[in-house]
């Protein structure tokens, strides 16, 4: 259970900042692009894209792969998934308690 906790703790943390929500949407519009090709993007430098990839990398939303001199990057959802499995687990036991609540209201 710590993994998963972990892993949905790196997510958020990840999704906290709007730049890196914004790479997220681009990566999920192709197969892989590069740091240089996200900069030309976004309002920031290539440095900067390089720093919000490694944020991303730790949380496991992308992938980073080695093309000659280039590295590319590819969106991984994997962590997504766990992230909405725990996001249904909540609203699940808070549809529960609702349920409850309108069962001891209506009595």
């Amino acid at each position: 259970m710590a993994a998963r906790a972990d892993t949905v703790d790196a997510v958020f943390s990840a999704l906290a900042d709007p730049t890196r929500r914004r790479m997220i949407e681009l990566l999920a519009g192709r197969p892989t692009a590069t740091a240089t090709g996200l900069a030309a993007e976004l309002p920031i430098t290539r440095q900067a894209v390089a720093k919000h990839l490694a944020a991303l990398k730790r949380a496991r939303l992308v992938r980073a792969r080695r093309e000659g001199r280039e590295t590319r990057y590819e969106l991984d959802a994997t962590a997504l998934d766990e992230v909405e499995r725990w996001v249904a687990r909540v609203g699940a036991e808070w549809d529960a308690r609702l349920s409850r609540l309108e069962r001891a209201l209506a009595d």
